[in-house]
């Protein structure tokens, strides 16, 4: 899994190409999105910006539940709307590739260094995108990586909207600390 994960982060084709056709890969696939939220919680818990509860345990429900809509939406778009003659893919193909993409985000538990850590988030959210890219093209067979970057920003809508709704469900959920 290691290995697949540094292939994932170094954008090697032939590793998305060996998870996609890996139906056994899924689980691994999901344990890396659990690493990645798991990271992405402790690195805001160190910041100060949520609680343990919050920053990890709803991490990773928000987490997987991104993957596997971004996986439907991205195997939905990519394969029946935007999906050329050689494209034949399943959403387990999609969330292999998907789910080994987010490798890059393991940075983010790097968030909580002042200054250096929204450059790693910064860095870690478009090192995931070009990874998801790569993953998608690979996943859907396409040729045209402009048509696979094209099914990540659409599916992007989507994952957006469902992390926005945990974000603002959290906050208007949680307690304010009292004025010090």
């Amino acid at each position: 899994m290691l290995a697949r994960m540094l292939g994932a982060a170094r954008l090697n084709v032939a590793t998305f190409e060996d998870v996609e056709h890996d139906s056994g890969a899924t689980l691994q696939a999901m344990l890396v999105v659990i690493i990645v939220s798991i990271a992405s919680g402790v690195g805001s818990v160190l910041g100060g910006d949520t609680d343990l509860l919050k920053g990890v345990v709803f991490g990773v429900i928000r987490g997987v539940l991104s993957w596997s809509v971004w996986a439907f939406v991205a195997w939905f778009v990519g394969s029946k709307i935007l999906g050329t003659q050689e494209t034949q893919a399943d959403w387990g193909q999609l969330a292999r590739g998907t789910g080994f993409a987010q490798t890059p985000g393991i940075l983010t538990v790097l968030v909580f260094i002042p200054i250096l850590g929204a450059i790693i988030l910064v860095v870690a959210f478009f090192w995931q995108l070009a990874a998801m890219v790569v993953a998608i093209r690979q996943s859907l067979d396409y040729t045209s990586t402009f048509r696979a970057f094209a099914v990540v920003l659409i599916a992007l809508i989507p994952v957006a909207i469902i992390n926005a709704l945990v974000f603002w469900a959290l906050r208007i959920g949680g307690t304010s600390a009292p004025p010090a």
